[in-house]
């Protein structure tokens, strides 16, 4: 609603610990969500008291199938699923995390482009605990969130984050109290979702591609992004709304 979609991991009686078919709900859910030009941001959050405690632990150990080629297969197809489809989506996406956020389920909520907790939410790197590394990206996007030291400590020790410390860390953006989570995280995404769509798609996917090129392979990129945006109607319409002292209606194209 709004031009917001919510998403809901939906297991609360496992803290929703994820299966494959979550995950791949998940993948799906983007796939509906890019494709409807209703949907400008969307949020992940997590039924219940927690937002995800990452993969089910009772599934593991000497009863999994812990062959190599199996265990690789997983990883590339199911456990990295999510955070493959999010390097090829174009809209916003915030995660709300309302809770416990561990191993890969914190890795669930570093691979969305903004973090916003509820006062109770706490992050932590679970899997040296279990003897294992972080397969759903925590090792690739964690440095670059709250740079390597930090996230050599926090994947080496895991230990618990509480929110405070992930706002102190730049982990997550804003903090709420529980009850307001959801509310307030839907002021910010409704605010976003107010912005020129397509602005805000070629400032994502401009933000992704600088952080992987040198400047002047930037520059470039961003000179031609901001010729299509120029060319579009929102553009005119901004500048009307802006002179005019009223909210812009923003089509996209």
């Amino acid at each position: 609603s709004g031009g917001i979609a919510t998403l809901t991991l939906d297991r609360p009686e496992k803290l929703n610990a994820f299966t494959n078919e979550m995950l791949h709900g998940l993948v799906t859910a983007l796939d509906e969500c890019e494709a409807s030009e209703d949907v400008r941001v969307v949020i992940l959050t997590g039924a219940g008291r927690g937002f995800c405690s990452g993969g089910d632990v009772s599934r593991m150990g000497e009863a999994a199938d812990n062959r190599p080629h199996v265990t690789k297969d997983r990883i590339w197809r199911d456990i990295q699923a999510f955070p493959k489809r999010l390097a090829r989506f174009e809209k916003p996406v915030i995660a709300a995390v309302n809770g416990v956020a561990t191993g890969g389920g914190m890795d669930l909520a570093l691979a969305c482009d903004i973090r916003v907790a509820s006062e109770s939410a706490r992050f932590a790197e679970t899997y040296a605990k279990i003897g294992l590394l972080p397969g759903g990206g925590g090792a690739w996007f964690l440095p670059r969130i709250v740079g390597q030291a930090r996230a050599l400590e926090m994947l080496w020790t895991a230990e618990f984050l509480d929110a405070a410390q992930a706002l102190e860390l730049g982990l997550v953006n804003h903090v709420y109290p529980d009850a307001d989570l959801m509310a307030e995280t839907r002021k910010l995404a409704g605010r976003i979702a107010a912005m020129p769509p397509l602005s805000i798609r070629l400032i994502k996917r401009v933000v992704a591609q600088g952080l992987n090129t040198d400047m002047m392979t930037s520059f470039d990129l961003i000179s031609s992004h901001i010729a299509i945006a120029r060319a579009g109607v929102d553009h005119p319409e901004a500048i009307a709304a802006f002179r005019e002292k009223r909210d812009g209606e923003y089509s996209g194209y």
